[in-house]
């Protein structure tokens, strides 16, 4: 995908490429790395590109299961909050990734089927859920998911240029097979 996403007359098709956009980016921070760079956090925090890949699968399948209201184990959310953020040693960034694509095309065919409009309820009991509304609306979930996804795409900016110095765009021209220019030069391993 290009630097920006087209325009499109479809709100929900519009909202829903500006999501694969954010998506890409975590994706494209992921170019190129070994499973142990991908685990690296080498920044003040403890993100990593693993971790940060693995968590955003999670995300999605989380606020799938919010909209369809599938009901939620509090001790399992918890356990699989923390482990959501480390690719542990025997798990794979190609498997985080993969994992990734399938909570990707699971959230796209719900958000699909379910007018923007519908009522999404607030799970009661939950901390960081507002306990003075009662519910969301389908396009409210589709937006917190595009600023969600752009918040961790940021981290795995910061995180993979500080493990290798690649950045974006050079990273995004590499993903992608775009030709050389004079102003951008696609990422390629270091040989």
């Amino acid at each position: 995908m290009p630097g920006l996403p087209p325009p499109i007359d479809d709100e929900r098709e519009q909202l829903l490429v500006f999501l694969t956009q954010q998506r890409d980016g975590i994706r494209n921070a992921a170019f190129g790395l070994t499973d142990e760079q991908a685990r690296l956090t080498p920044t003040a925090g403890s993100l990593s590109i693993g971790g940060l890949v693995k968590h955003c699968a999670a995300v999605e399948r989380s606020w799938m299961g919010t909209m369809s209201q599938t009901p939620r184990d509090p001790e399992s959310q918890d356990a699989d909050y923390e482990a959501g953020f480390t690719l542990a040693d025997d798990e794979t960034l190609v498997g985080a990734l993969g994992d990734y694509s399938e909570a990707s095309a699971a959230t796209d065919r719900a958000l699909r089927k379910n007018d923007l409009d519908a009522a999404v309820p607030v799970p009661k009991g939950v901390s960081w859920f507002p306990d003075d509304v009662e519910a969301w609306s389908v396009r409210w979930v589709l937006l917190h998911l595009i600023q969600e996804t752009a918040r961790h795409a940021g981290h795995a900016d910061i995180v993979r240029e500080t493990i290798d110095g690649a950045t974006m765009y050079e990273l995004m021209a590499g993903a992608e097979s775009w030709p050389a220019t004079d102003w951008l030069t696609p990422w390629s391993p270091k040989t």
